[in-house]
């Protein structure tokens, strides 16, 4: 019996050791290209990013989003004065017809069905809206309740595969002009700027049979399906039904 003891203890110290996974590769520190190069002063392209705008005329009862009716919130922000001029929170002409016409037209009213999420982290549900453009095209926006109001803090346009919403990012998918591929972009909450800000921005490969295969337009950016848990509004609003196929938007 002490043998076959101290045969068992024996074992039991051979396993759940730690071994050699060999040598790892050495490190290469990046290596400035160019240094002489001056530094870029401005951005080549504008996202909307770090744009916000107080939307004029809608209290938030309670602070609660979900208490509002998207339809007046997207016709009040084509007054809204946005803090800095990007041209992604302005609508083409044809969009602001429809728009100012949800009442009396709805079945070609763009405003689709909100979403709610805590995207900010305060403890309070924002509001998400998607606005159908021309071309299969959609311009995401992000709105924001404070105690003076409600503030627009996400604004863009894309060619779209797909929106989610995943944790508190904002994730938007939109078709690349390699077959197979697509733009992938997380918006997350920047309590600096106190805006929505693109925070990755990736190019991947697409997984076998997903996505429709759209090709990108010269310029476009990426949207993506609300999550599960990401709740509709109760339907007291008139916009459209959420369409069955994908809806695409420009990224420039």
């Amino acid at each position: 019996m002490a043998l076959t003891g101290a045969a068992l203890l024996a074992a039991c110290g051979t396993g759940g050791e730690l071994k050699s996974a060999g040598h790892a590769p050495d490190a290469i520190g990046p290596a400035r290209l160019w240094p002489e190069l001056p530094p870029a002063s401005a951005a080549p392209y504008d996202y909307g990013e770090g744009e916000t705008a107080h939307i004029p005329g809608i209290a938030v009862p309670g602070g609660d989003v979900r208490r509002l009716d998207p339809v007046a919130v997207v016709q009040a922000g084509l007054n809204a004065r946005p803090d800095r001029a990007s041209g992604t929170a302005a609508f083409p002409a044809e969009t602001v017809r429809r728009i100012n016409a949800c009442r009396t037209a709805p079945a070609s009213c763009p405003v689709l069905k909100p979403y709610y999420r805590d995207l900010t982290g305060d403890g309070r549900d924002e509001m998400v809206l998607g606005v159908q453009l021309a071309d299969r095209q959609l311009s995401v926006r992000v709105y924001m309740p404070e105690p003076s109001g409600l503030t627009r803090i996400m604004s863009t346009s894309d060619a779209v595969i797909s929106v989610e919403l995943a944790g508190r990012d904002l994730i938007m998918r939109a078709p690349s002009a390699i077959t197979g591929y697509e733009y992938r972009t997380a918006w997350s909450w920047d309590g600096r700027q106190r805006a929505m800000l693109p925070t990755q921005d990736e190019i991947l490969r697409m997984a076998p049979g997903d996505g429709p295969g759209l090709r990108r337009a010269p310029s476009a950016r990426p949207f993506t399906r609300p999550s599960a848990d990401a709740s509709p509004t109760p339907g007291t609003a008139a916009p459209t039904a959420a369409p069955s196929a994908p809806v695409t938007a420009e990224r420039r």
